[in-house]
């Protein structure tokens, strides 16, 4: 089994007799750490790996990887020998993106998923023209602060968010340049998630993620939730991951 100083895997608080593993996977700037919470809230029931992208935190010296597919390659290599169990997979924003591409990938490999939740994410064949990543850092620095996405320790230092704006416009266009070609969809279950005040992702924009499984589909929106309004819908969150992570068929989500 990978060790905790894994470069790709953060197991904050390991789980070993659980039955499932939930996989985080950070939104654009994000790093593993936004999920050590959730973390230590699901376990021992639920064993949760946090995706630690290159270019952040303990990974600051490693170069940023420029798409979502290249980046979906690398997570799924880093995740197989986790691959023993269930997995759900669980991304924010980008991440979002990202699961999918994983989740393609890891369905493909015979692995058994039992959700996607696809978290404050436009679905992939819903686009937008989004240049973000081509602004100055004034303009990235603004559109971070705008979504409240970051810590709020790390916002008020101008020196500190300088030094990690090159992972963030990395991420920036990774997301915003994700085109997938039609193609294959998912066969677990994909619970969109969804702030009703979401300025980069509509209800509209989440409910087409119906599309992308042949399995079953739930939407929940959150009242008067942003981008990130599941800093306030911790505990909601919580109990849906409980419930759909269940490796039991039972436990799928009524379509």
């Amino acid at each position: 089994m990978p060790s905790t100083s894994d470069r790709w895997v953060r197991r904050y608080h390991p789980a070993p007799e659980a039955r499932t593993r939930l996989v985080c996977l950070p939104h654009a700037g994000g790093s593993a750490s936004y999920f050590h919470g959730v973390s230590k809230a699901l376990s021992p029931a639920i064993d949760v790996l946090a995706v630690q992208y290159p270019g952040r935190q303990d990974r600051a010296s490693e170069p940023g990887v420029p798409s979502i597919e290249e980046l979906a390659d690398q997570v799924v290599a880093a995740l197989r020998p986790w691959a023993d169990r269930p997995l759900t997979l669980f991304g924010h924003s980008m991440g979002a993106s990202l699961g999918f591409e994983v989740g393609i990938r890891l369905e493909a490999a015979g692995v058994r998923l039992t959700a996607l939740f696809a978290s404050g994410r436009r679905a992939p064949s819903r686009h937008r023209h989004e240049t973000v990543h081509l602004r100055d850092d004034e303009g990235l620095i603004a559109e971070v602060k705008s979504l409240a996405g970051t810590a709020s320790s790390l916002l008020g230092d101008e020196e500190v968010l300088r030094m990690v704006l090159p992972a963030i416009r990395n991420d920036y266009r990774a997301a915003e340049t994700y085109r997938p070609e039609p193609g294959p969809r998912l066969s677990c279950p994909v619970l969109a998630l969804v702030g009703d005040r979401d300025p980069k992702c509509t209800v509209d924009e989440a409910r087409s993620w119906g599309e992308h499984t042949g399995g079953a589909f739930e939407l929940r929106v959150f009242p008067g939730g942003g981008h990130f309004y599941l800093n306030d819908s911790v505990p909601a969150i919580l109990d849906l991951i409980r419930e759909r992570a269940d490796p039991r068929p039972s436990a799928s989500p009524a379509g």
